[in-house]
């Protein structure tokens, strides 16, 4: 008997793995989002677990118990006192946007004085109270099915909690299994283009999350400075959105104008209308200085992607997966096309990376060898 097996035996037994392995993770694909987010945050920990090991010297295990401990506490502690003060604030905003359908139909019921000459805006503008109200009743609605998404029940929110912990106790393992996984001479392109990967990503958590954070800020303290009634919660909005591309900011400079619109300022004497045009305004030029000054310095131009791929991806992404998806698609997005760039440099017969490949043309005067010339 053959110690060996043929060829056709081994490319029947990898397909029947792979379509084992394919059927199984259709499955069980429930599973995929809370080991997703677990990953995420696991991956955004390990830097502090690594740092406190080489800085603190501290063992790996009494590391991640640390970090991952105090995490713990400050995010179960977030509920108790953060919260409270935005529920509070957030129900003042739903209220506001309550009685948005019966102001902007009353506006329009106000004749329109042009030159001596009255225009009735009445008939030209449907009624549009019931519409707007059966529309704003569904933003509560609409938000609690999103969070009920991204973490179903409680069993999946300890399955993140405990695949969290595993995953920083043990990170350092499963990456020298993962580079085990291909044969010996290609172990170390996988180990390149792990780093590379793991650049991209660790770029692009970085400065989404200290984006995220700064315009929270920024925004909040604009808009207590304007005097728009939950400046808290709206402001918080508008930094947490920013990871959205595009819907984002748009949806929360909507709900900022509509507070104004609705409300107007706490202390600035002027009417519901321009107030309304200078929180446009403000935030205009606060998202501007974002895209042209801020952006690029935070978040980088290391993931160089086309604007529109980007724009056309997140969509997508929106569509099929939620805003799990459009957290992770641009990064993924990035992580894809290096892959991309070393299988079709290996399918031409190329080097694996760029920097790998020799000079061409004609050596340079220095590397000829000496005492030989063209003439001899």
């Amino acid at each position: 008997m053959s110690a060996n097996w043929s060829p056709r035996a081994r490319y029947f037994t990898l397909t029947i793995i792979v379509v084992g392995l394919a059927f199984t993770a259709w499955y069980v694909r429930p599973v995929f989002q809370p080991l997703i987010i677990a990953g995420l945050v696991a991956y955004v920990l390990n830097p502090v677990v690594d740092f406190l090991k080489s800085s603190a010297r501290m063992s790996h295990r009494l590391a991640v118990n640390l970090v991952y401990f105090i995490t713990l506490a400050i995010v179960l502690a977030i509920p108790a006192t953060v919260v409270p003060i935005l529920v509070g604030e957030l129900q003042e905003l739903l209220s506001d946007l309550t009685g948005l359908p019966v102001y902007v139909q009353n506006l329009f019921s106000q004749p329109l004085v042009i030159g001596g000459f009255t225009l009735s805006l009445t008939t030209l503008v449907p009624d549009i109270t019931e519409p707007l109200s059966t529309l704003i009743n569904l933003v509560p609605e609409s938000t609690l099915k999103l969070i009920e998404s991204t973490s179903r029940n409680v069993a999946w929110l300890l399955v993140i909690i405990i695949t969290i912990y595993y995953l920083l106790i043990d990170w350092d393992r499963l990456r020298e299994w993962f580079f085990r996984l291909p044969p010996a001479q290609y172990q170390p392109d996988v180990r390149r283009l792990y780093d590379e990967i793991t650049e991209i990503w660790s770029a692009y958590m970085r400065g989404q999350i200290a984006l995220m954070a700064l315009l929270v800020v920024i925004y909040t303290i604009a808009w207590l400075a304007i005097g728009l009634p939950g400046a808290l919660v709206l402001g918080a909005l508008a930094g947490v959105l920013n990871i959205i591309p595009e819907l984002g900011p748009f949806v929360a400079v909507t709900l900022a104008v509509a507070v104004a619109l609705v409300e107007g300022s706490t202390f600035l004497p002027i009417s519901n209308l321009w107030f309304s045009v200078l929180v446009l305004g403000v935030y205009s030029v606060l998202n501007y200085a974002k895209n042209i000054w801020l952006l690029p310095r935070v978040v980088g131009r290391s993931l160089k992607l086309h604007d529109g791929v980007v724009f056309v991806a997140i969509i997508a992404a929106l569509i099929i997966q939620g805003v799990l998806g459009v957290l992770i698609v641009v990064p993924l997005l990035a992580s894809l096309m290096v892959v991309g760039r070393y299988l079709r440099r290996r399918v031409l017969g190329l080097p694996p990376f760029p920097e790998d490949e020799m000079p061409s043309g004609p050596l340079p005067v220095e590397l000829e060898p000496e005492g030989e010339s063209v003439a001899d």
